[in-house]
């Protein structure tokens, strides 16, 4: 079975044009396989290249050297030249044997979804620890398939008998730089990560209650932040078009502090290496009082995006924590899919970041959230202590307050984080009666 879809993009430089190759199979069905083609289309897209053409196969057995037999080979590098393609990139992971077949068979460059969901994050790092996350990805990445890039250099052995030719010589000494690089990127990491703890333990001692927003890549995630907080966020329309975890405070109305991080999107078959890359960027959701899970409601295949963010979750540690599923982007579909989730997804959340709609309850339900956090607590606070009455008013919900000649008296609920700072000033009575302060 093969369905083959040619296809232009204009605008877009032909130094590279990519053929695209979906594979289904026992255990990806055709209509999953469809999903997944478009999903590659969208990223192709994100970095900049244009495609002119591709096919979903029916991959009933892979081969070690080509995954599909030599027939099938040639009929999808027959398409791809037809098509006008100098590129082929794969939906399937390809291993360095199978990549290099490939490249010989073709005469083209070949890669994996893999490989170019790398070449993304390479382009969207803007931060120190950013590129040092993809460069190392890329490093792990390119190690087993060194000898493939020197394939030509390799056949070269001149010299006496046991002697090494000049193409071994450079991939060895290629090869121990790149595993010199690896450990000196995780040295380097582990500096930014010990800063980024201590960042964490400060924020963790203000007692300030924290929020991660989370999602599939492209849901509008940072369009959210922006709108919730003003901020200035780098948004744009492209899957990744954030890797580095951007916190921010909200001040709600009633005072309370809440501090909102937006995080790298994630997408079906993230690279294994990238996982482990980002997982400081990922610690911060693990870290989260609360969950802003946010879909994207013009997207198809939402309930499998949902499912894929739910899945990356429990993985890092996050699956217990409260969250709030938010349908965003409800601006570019009709009320009936709107209801239709809300159905699906009782307690869900429908908002457009773009034009506010929506905003206001979801600001409500993320207090509800953090109430459901916090302790009741009565405070006798000295006067002299004015610090604590500026914490509590600032960082808790406030119920009641009364004032004697000795003590600042606050009913409250209080972020469980913030109940050892106040601990001393707790009260296990009644609390004063409120018209005790009058004359």
């Amino acid at each position: 079975m093969m369905n083959i879809r040619m296809t232009g993009v204009k605008g877009i430089s032909e130094a590279s044009r990519v053929f695209l190759i979906g594979v289904a199979s026992s255990e990806i069905p055709k209509p999953e396989a469809h999903e997944l083609l478009d999903e590659l289309h969208r990223l192709t897209d994100t970095l900049g290249q244009e495609v002119v053409g591709e096919m979903l196969i029916l991959l009933r057995e892979s081969t070690s050297s080509l995954l599909v037999g030599t027939g099938k080979a040639q009929e999808i590098a027959d398409a791809a030249d037809q098509a006008g393609a100098d590129t082929i990139i794969f939906d399937h992971v390809l291993s360095p044997v199978q990549q290099r077949n490939w490249e010989k068979l073709s005469s083209k460059k070949v890669y994996d979804r893999a490989e170019l969901i790398i070449k993304i994050f390479a382009s969207r790092a803007f931060t120190k620890e950013a590129s040092l996350q993809v460069e190392l990805a890329q490093l792990e990445y390119t190690l087993p398939r060194l000898a493939h890039s020197y394939n030509d250099l390799m056949q070269q052995r001149g010299g006496r008998y046991g002697t090494k030719g000049s193409g071994e010589q450079k991939l060895e000494l290629d090869r121990r730089e790149i595993e010199r690089r690896i450990h000196e990127i995780k040295g380097e990491l582990e500096t930014v990560r010990k800063e980024r703890a201590v960042q964490r333990k400060r924020r963790e001692k203000s007692g300030v209650p924290r929020a991660a927003i989370v999602g599939y890549t492209n849901t509008g995630k940072s369009s959210l932040l922006n709108a919730l907080t003003s901020a200035s966020v780098h948004a744009e329309d492209k899957l990744f078009a954030t890797l580095d975890p951007t916190t921010r405070r909200i001040q709600f109305v009633r005072g309370q502090t809440l501090l909102i991080t937006d995080t790298v999107g994630f997408i079906r078959n993230l690279p294994p290496g990238l996982v482990e890359a980002f997982h400081s960027t990922l610690e911060e959701a693990s870290l989260a009082d609360v969950l802003i899970h946010v879909a994207d409601a013009s997207d198809r295949s939402i309930d499998v995006h949902i499912e894929t963010t739910r899945q990356v979750l429990s993985d890092i540690g996050a699956g217990e924590i409260p969250y709030i599923l938010v349908l965003n982007k409800i601006d570019l579909v009709d009320l009936d899919t709107v209801q239709a989730f809300l159905s699906r997804y009782p307690g869900s959340i429908a908002v457009s970041a773009k034009t506010g709609e929506g905003l206001g309850e979801l600001v409500k339900e993320i207090q509800k959230a953090l109430t459901k956090q916090m302790e009741p607590l009565i405070l006798r606070i000295p006067h002299a202590e004015y610090h604590i009455v500026s914490l509590i008013l600032r960082e808790a919900t406030v119920l009641d307050e009364h004032y004697d000649e000795e003590f600042t008296w606050i009913s409250c609920r209080i972020p469980r984080k913030l109940i050892k700072a106040v601990q001393e000033y707790a009260y296990n009575g009644a609390f004063p009666l409120a018209d005790s302060n009058k004359p």
